[in-house]
């Protein structure tokens, strides 16, 4: 049996999107901890910031590549000797429905998807090899439920769930830890670009990077696959898979309420609360 829970003191850790919002975060927890992180963002000058004022090296480039994926992978394992943790924070989250551009949901497939799927190729061969490795990839509650207002998220998202789970379900025996970050709102630029839906329902109840950060510290202790630092997703969670009709007509309502009241209006983050029914509190 792999030992339970991960030793971040001196363990070598990746994380992508760490520029801002979360991953800035997870990075300086982890720094922290004791460990030796790596900060990656798209965005050198984010990268560096953050990694600057935490004390960690930076790597800028794009996670959603390949062959940067490959290159990373390779650097990190080389100069620091392995890398016990990558966290696959990286993602988008564009507006729209149907309606939005072919490239917006290639976009959202490539960052939220297919970054994932780059770095599992990349690590597992090595991981496999020691018996031994940890991929955290952020997914959020919406791949748990939905985000209204956001099909090409709340799709892909629920992609990066399922390529999660089947990661857990195929190598947890060999030593494979996989975990599933799904908070709600987080106040991250994220959320502020997440549009008038996406910041009605979520923005009140929002927490803290650090927050969120603290609950990922948590769940490092005791390999639980759902990360939840909003818990009252689990509950959501739970009623969507025992009652779904029950549970798509209580967010439809939810969908109309935002629809027909006014802009200055709108409900907020009172309207994604469900009762204990399942149902939009009142």
């Amino acid at each position: 049996m792999t030992p339970v829970g991960l030793d971040l003191d001196g363990a070598v850790v990746v994380v992508t999107g760490g520029g801002s919002g979360i991953g800035a975060a997870l990075a300086g927890r982890f720094v922290a901890a004791g460990a030796r992180v790596v900060v990656n963002d798209l965005d050198p000058v984010a990268a560096e910031t953050v990694a600057t004022r935490i004390g960690a090296p930076a790597i800028a480039g794009d996670a959603a590549d390949p062959d940067f994926v490959d290159g990373l992978v390779d650097r990190v394992w080389t100069e620091l000797g392995g890398l016990d943790l990558f966290c696959a924070n990286v993602g988008v989250a564009p507006e729209g429905g149907v309606d939005a551009p072919d490239e917006v949901w290639t976009t959202a497939w490539r960052v939220n998807v297919l970054s994932q799927v780059h770095a599992a190729r990349a690590l597992l061969p090595r991981w496999l090899a020691d018996g031994q490795g940890r991929l955290l990839v952020t997914v959020s509650a919406a791949g748990l439920l939905t985000m209204l207002g956001n099909a090409p998220y709340s799709v892909t998202k629920h992609a990066a769930l399922g390529f999660a789970e089947w990661l857990r379900a195929s190598y947890e025996h060999r030593g494979i830890v996989v975990q599933a970050l799904c908070p709600q709102g987080v106040r991250t630029p994220m959320l502020a670009r997440s549009g008038a839906m996406g910041g009605a329902l979520l923005d009140d109840g929002a927490l803290t990077p650090d927050e969120v950060a603290d609950s990922v510290l948590a769940a490092m202790a005791d390999d639980r696959f759902l990360v939840l630092p909003h818990p009252e997703v689990a509950d959501f969670y739970l009623r969507r898979a025992g009652d779904p009709d029950r549970w798509l007509s209580a967010m439809n309502r939810l969908q109309q309420r935002h629809e027909s009241a006014p802009a200055r209006t709108r409900p907020g983050a009172e309207g994604a609360v469900m009762s204990e029914h399942g149902e939009p509190a009142s």
